[in-house]
Parts: structure tokens; sequence; C-alpha cells
């Protein structure tokens, strides 16, 4: 076996109870902060208008247009928390506006009467008024659809991950994995509803295809008490579409550098109460992972994903939406120069399938009430050819999971609550084979062979109760939620949530500060094999102590500040304590990691982020992050073998830089519209380095045939990689647009300089990773 890094149930009755209640009491699937807006718009002889309602929000990025149907009717689904502007046209009549609040899960209803033009008029409420929202007790970072249309160009499965990466405190490591404020297999996805905890990255469960998103909201701090295991930052994403009449969609088509093509097709079909939506997304390129070496070696991968969504209103109080999706990648992992050589060959692939299943019944204008359930079965493989070297690495793994979630809302004078139960029942299968190849690498002591196959169930249950609270210029929020955890290790904990904020209109300045106690449960692939007493077989000296849940205290200050009702700054501080804080272990290049826990550690930082949503013709964002991640000794969990297995028992002081610890990070991208039809964007990132653990000299990285350009960007002085920097830019251009759609096209020119970007480098044992050269992409997107 390898020498790694050292850095690197059963049900509750009460549980069953009160969920059983719940179901039996009232089954509509929101994502946790979304919200929904209802028009009714008439003549003020109260006749039905068909009117046109366009419904923005600045601090949201949302714009949104909808055409009322035959009765006068819109419905606007799935709105993030927040203020928006709504305005109502119609050929002969005035255009109406007026400002709406959305906090809560409960309809907001509006009834629009639209008054003969010429004759009454109202008063006009700018899009302006929505640049901050006053209510809000933490940072968040919503990414519109404007946003999403006008992305820079992504490598296949990586799309939702770049647009998340722009926020501050993100970090893209290699082969995109994202790190919030320096937490490592600590994000959170809530699809459409539904918690999704385990890695989403390239090398592991395909990234969603960022067509079928409509909209994210991005959070690393001030959580509700609805979310629960996965804390390092929240990802919630709507790919739902908002009602529309008959049959409308989109095609989009893009290629570029390394024979990278994509293609997407969504299609939706509205009748009656009912909307069906099905799209389909593919991709290939020759570069899919971050390789360690320039020559870009057997780095070819596919990625397809389908889906299928049905929502019907089954009354104007019932809603039921059903969703099944599927993601399937396969690719090579990419040789060392060594490994090529010898002609390795290693291929991987992972598979996803997922269905899912939400019903809301709303009891009066202050209550309604929601199930939402989920099966998904996840697979993935590791196999290696024979002149795989040092060792030939065979794996199997697969994650079975079914999800139930119920719960209540209410709206009762100043307070929005929400209460509910949750259960996660899953079970996990791990196989892996490994012969070394070459004992040279390793210690003489450990057996050629090692064969591991385990099977475990995970329990986990959850409650919780949240309220938030207006009162003027104040706005409070508390929760409270339990947690059990129930797999290698039986472990609950409760964590109490506060959030307070105020609003000061004259300076159109909100302070907020926000405080969360939280509980994460380890990552699940390959758990069980890290923690086996199976790799005693492999040395008599080896560490394989289970890997317990983390907890932490975070803790956040922050202001928004509007200027000139144009411009948004955003700036927070934040502080997080740790206990038992996760991280990992790399099995040589094969992609195969193991989850490790450092007894603790704090992670320190400022954020600031100043957005123009839309100042004439310019848009765009800068952010700016400064963190300081510190860890300490001793490790538990991973695969440490001979003299690493006795580091890391005997280790029991000391402190180090996490791995994601890097200490500076810049991101932008500005937008100039040239004309109505046209526009240019250009755009950056800057990060100041990553730390690394090569345990060997420059001769020995030298002689492992490490190019001289990679040696270049690694000062081996500091233990970090040298800073990286990338300079893109775009154009782009709406080749035709009527009513009922458009045509646009779109250049992206990533990494313009061609500048070498080392993202890790870390020897033999945790592999190095290399940036994107200079590329081009091109993109036609049809609506229709």
């Amino acid at each position: 076996m390898t020498q790694v890094n050292p850095y690197r149930s059963r049900f509750s009755k009460l549980g069953i109870v009160f969920c059983l209640g719940l179901l039996c009491a009232a089954l509509w699937g929101q994502t946790p902060e979304t919200g929904e807006l209802r028009l009714a718009i008439t003549d003020s002889a109260g006749l039905s208008v068909p009117g046109v309602v366009n419904l923005v929000s600045e601090a949201n990025g949302y714009h949104q247009s909808f055409t009322a149907d035959s009765e006068g009717h819109v419905i606007a689904k799935r709105l993030p928390y927040g203020f928006y502007r709504v305005e109502v046209q119609y050929q002969g009549f005035t255009p109406y506006t007026s400002l709406v609040e959305i906090r809560s899960a409960l309809p907001n209803t509006l009834k629009v009467t639209l008054g003969i033009a010429a004759v009454e008029t109202t008063v006009t409420v700018n899009a302006d008024a929505t640049l901050i929202d006053p209510h809000r007790t933490s940072s968040v970072n919503r990414i519109g659809n404007d946003e999403i249309q006008s992305r820079r160009a992504s490598s296949p499965g990586r799309s939702v991950l770049d647009l998340v990466d722009a926020q501050p405190g993100w970090l893209l490591e290699a082969n995109g994995i994202l790190h919030p404020r320096e937490s490592e297999y600590q994000v959170q996805y809530v699809m459409d509803g539904i918690p999704i905890t385990d890695n989403r990255s390239a090398a592991f469960v395909p990234d969603f295809d960022v067509n079928d998103v409509q909209s994210m909201s991005v959070m690393t701090g001030g959580y509700a008490a609805e979310f629960g295991r996965k804390l390092g930052g929240v990802v919630e994403i709507v790919t739902a579409r908002d009602k529309r009449e008959g049959f409308h969609g989109k095609a989009v088509l893009s290629g570029g550098s390394f024979n990278t093509t994509n293609g997407f097709f969504q299609g939706q079909y509205g009748w009656g109460r009912n909307t069906l939506n099905l799209s389909l997304g593919a991709a290939s390129t020759d570069r899919y992972l971050d390789p360690p070496a320039m020559q870009n070696f057997t780095n070819h991968g596919t990625n397809i994903s389908p889906l299928a969504h049905f929502e019907r209103d089954l009354t104007d109080k019932d809603r039921i939406s059903i969703v099944f999706r599927r993601e399937q990648a396969k690719f090579q992992v990419p040789n060392q120069v060594f490994q090529q050589d010898a002609g390795q060959l290693q291929d991987r692939q992972s598979f996803e399938n997922s269905g899912q299943i939400s019903y809301i019944h709303i009891f009066s204008p202050e209550l309604l009430g929601e199930v939402d359930g989920a099966a998904r079965n996840i697979s993935a493989s590791v196999s290696s050819n024979p002149f795989s070297t040092p060792q030939i690495a065979d794996q199997k793994r697969s994650y079975l999971e079914g999800y139930i979630k119920t719960a209540v809302t209410g709206h009762i004078g100043t307070h929005n609550w929400k209460a509910g139960v949750e259960s996660d029942y899953a079970s996990i299968n791990e196989f892996l084979f490994s012969q070394i190849t070459n004992p040279a690498q390793f210690d003489p002591a450990t057996p050629v062979l090692f064969n591991f196959h385990g099977h475990s169930p995970d329990r986990e249950e959850s409650a919780f109760v949240q309220d938030q609270v207006n009162l003027h210029n104040f706005t409070f929020s508390m929760g409270l939620r339990y947690d059990h955890y129930n797999l290698l290790v039986s472990q609950g904990a409760w964590s109490p949530r506060l959030g307070a904020g105020w609003y000061w209109p004259g300076a159109d300045l909100l302070i907020h500060a926000s405080y969360d106690r939280v509980f994460q449960t380890p990552a699940f692939e390959n758990l069980l094999v890290s923690s086996s007493t199976a790799v005693d077989s492999l040395s008599d000296q080896v560490l394989h102590l289970p890997v317990k849940p983390a907890t932490g205290n975070f803790y956040e200050f922050g202001i928004t500040r509007g200027f000139w009702k144009k411009l948004r700054l955003d700036a927070n501080i934040y502080r997080r304590d740790w206990k038992n804080y996760a991280d990992d272990d790399l099995l040589l290049s094969t992609g195969i990691s193991f989850p490790i826990a450092l007894q603790s550690a704090v992670i320190r930082g400022e954020e600031i982020k100043l957005s123009i949503p839309h100042w004439g013709p310019v848009s765009g964002s800068i952010s700016y992050s400064n963190s300081i991640g510190t860890g300490k000794f001793p490790v538990t969990g991973g695969l440490f073998l001979g003299g690493d297995a006795a580091n890391a028992i005997s280790s029991t002081s000391g402190s180090f830089p996490v791995s994601q610890d890097q200490r500076n990070t810049l991101s932008s991208r500005f937008q100039y519209q040239i004309t109505p039809r046209v526009f240019v964007a250009l755009g950056g990132a800057y990060g100041s380095g990553l730390p690394f653990a090569f345990q060997g000299s420059l001769q020995d990285a030298i002689d492992q045939n490490t190019a001289q350009q990679i040696l270049n960007r690694v000062n081996f002085a500091a233990g970090r990689v040298r800073p990286n920097f990338s300079l893109d830019s775009a154009a782009g251009v709406v080749l035709s647009k009527r009513d009922q759609g458009s045509l646009r096209l779109q250049a992206d020119f990533l990494n313009m300089t061609d500048q070498l970007n080392v993202i890790n480098f870390a020897g033999l044992f945790s592999g190095t990773a290399l940036g994107s050269p200079r590329s081009v992409n091109l993109r036609l997107q049809w609506e229709f």
C-alpha cells in the first residue's frame, strides 16, 4: 500500500412518529429560503387582463418576465428571499409598479388593477430600491439568470463550480474541489429542496449542468437551523422553470480548445395546471482533470446528464413535483512522465441516479406543510492496467441513500417560523485492491497485495425549529437543531443558530452578525477502508482510528452598504473554531482519497465584494478574501502506513497550515454593454498559492522527472506554490431577438497570458495539478 501525507441505526422512534404525523397532516417542495408571488391582474371593471409582468431584484440578480394567462394570473415560483420590483404592463393601460417582499415559503398574493392610460397614474418604483435586502442577518451571494447566461466558459463538469468559486471565501482546488472558508469536503448542495452532501467535483460525482440552473444562492455563514450535516458552505440550486403555457426551451452548443465540445437541449411544455421539463446535456474533452505533467497525458473525459421534471398544481392549495436525474462521467487519470513511459492507463467512472418528490399543502394564508423525499444511487470505480506504477489500484464503491423531510411553515405577526424533521438512511459498499509494482516506493515490509471489501449502514436523523422576527429596522433570526449520526461511530449534538441585523435607511447600510454551532458528518468516500482493522495486515505500524463528526463554532460580522443606488459593498470578518477538523489523504495520483480528521483547527479571515448589478452599460463584481487556517495534531482516519503511521501517532502537538490555506484570493469580472445586442467582458483571478508537504529535496523532484517549468513555480523554501494569475475576456452578440426567443453567440478567451499555474504540488504522494493554459471557447445559445 502507499505512503501518504499526514496533512492531508436505526431510526429514532420519536422521529418516525413525528415524521408520520406531519406526513398525514400535510404534504409544496421549496428550497429552504425561497418563496412565491401570485398576481391577479384585472381592469377597473374587474375583468381579467393578460398583462406582461416584469419582476426585478437587484440584490438577488433576478430579472424575469412573465405573461399572464387568460384569467390574468401569474405565479412566480422559488423566489430567493428579498425585495422585488413588480411592473405590470398591457397595451392601452397605465403601467403599474410596486415593491413586494418575499420572506416566507407561504405565497405572497398581489392583486393588480390597471387603469386606462392617461386617466390613472401610479407611483414608479425603481429597481434600485431592491439593491439591498434590509432583513438579512448574514452574508449571502445570489447568482441570477443574467450572470449564468453570460458566464465564462468552463471545462466539462465544472460550470456550477466556477460560478461558486467566483464568490468571496471560496477556493477551487485541483480537479474542481470546492473549499468554502478552507473547509475540505464540507459543501452542501440543496437541489430543488433536497440536500446533497457528497463531493460534487470532476473527479468524484459529476457537477450539475449549469444550463439546467435558474438561480443559485451561496452561503458561508448565518445558517438557518434547517441546514445540517455539511456546513462549510451551502449552495442552493433552483432548476425548475416557472410555468408558461405551450412549448418552449433552449439549445446550447459550444466547443473550443482541447477538443472540447458541449451540447445541451431543454424542452418545457405547459398545459393547464401541468408543467413538464426534459433536458439532456453531454460533453467531451481531452483535458478533463488537472494533469500532473506539462504534456497532459491520458486525460480524455466525457459526461452526460439527462433530467426530467414534472410539476402539477393539484389545486390552488396543493402542488406536487417529481424530478428524475442522472449524472454520468467516464474519464482517464492523467499520468506523470514516468507512468506514461511505463505504459500506465487508469480509467475512472462514476454514475448517479436520483429521484425526488415534493408535495405541499396550504392550510391557510398563515400556515403550510410540506414533505420532500428522495432516493439516490451513486457508484464509482477505478481500474488500472498491468503497466501501472508504482502500484495497480482497482476500486469499486457504491452509496445507496433514501431521504425524507417533513416541515411546517407559518407566519404570525412579525414572525416567520419553520419546524421539521428529516431522516437519511444509506448503505455504503467499498472494494479496494492494490498490487505494488515498484517496491522501491514503499516500506520494505509492505505486502505486495491488499484486498478489502466492506459494507456498513449509515443512519442519520435530525429535527429543527427556526424563526425570523422583523421589528422595524431590526431583524432577529434564531434556531435550534438536533442531529444524530450512526455509521462507524454513534454521536449526537444540539446546534443553536443566532443572527441579528440592523438597517439604517438614511445611509443605505445594513449591519449584521451571526453565530452558528455546527455538527458535520465525515465524508463517506473510502471511510470504511481507512477505518478498518483489515489494514493491520499491511504493517505492524498502522493507524486506522475511526473518523468522528466535526463540531465547530462559527462567528461572522459584516456590513452591506449601498452607494448611489447603483453599487453594493459587502464586507465580512469571520472565525471558525473546529474540533475534529475534516481533511483527506490522496492515494498517489489516482484520485482515490481517504478521509482524516485533525484534532482541531482555527480558520479566520476577511472578505469583501464590490458589486455593480447595473450602472448604465456596466455590470459585474470584484471580490477579495484573506484567510489563515491552522490545524493541530494528532490525526485520525486516513490510511497511514510504516513511518507515516509512527509519525501520525507520535505527533500529538504542533500546528501547521491546513492544505487549503491560500492567504489571498482575488476574483473579478466586469461586463460592458456596447449596444443592446453586443457586450464585452474582462475578468481575472489571483491566488497567493497553497502550501505543500513534499517530503524530499529539489533534487528528489528532479529525479522524478518533474519539468523545470513546474519547479520554477514552486517555492521550496516557503513550502508553497508561487502565486497564480489568470486573465480572461469575452465578447457576445445577440444575433436575433424576437418576442418568442433569441439567438446568442459568445466567445471566451481564457488565461490570455498563457501563464503556467501550479494548483497543487506535493510530489509523488499527493500529486501535482496544473491549471489550464491559454484556451478559447465558442458558445451558441438558442432560446425559443
